[in-house]
């Protein structure tokens, strides 16, 4: 899976599933800042994460996530690491 396929379906379960604004979604976005994502919403994300990308996320990798892009690279990371 490429990092242009990963990036829209990042962007598909946050809009759809987290119910953040099309609109406010960027590369650069703060996730808690910018997209309002809070601790809740980081569990929803964890579970879709797993299910869609078929990986395992502990919750204290998240925690220098800051920015969108940042999240986007690390879900590309955690794929190429479980091939």
């Amino acid at each position: 899976m490429d990092k242009k396929e990963i990036t829209k379906k990042v962007n598909q379960f946050l809009i759809n599933e987290i119910e953040i604004e099309e609109d406010l979604i960027s590369p650069d976005a703060l996730l808690t800042k910018d997209l309002g994502i809070d601790s809740l919403d980081v569990v929803d994300i964890i579970v879709i994460v797993e299910q869609v990308f078929g990986v395992k996320i502990k919750g204290e990798e998240l925690k220098n996530v800051k920015t969108l892009q940042q999240f986007y690279d690390f879900v590309e990371n955690k794929i190429k690491a479980s091939l």
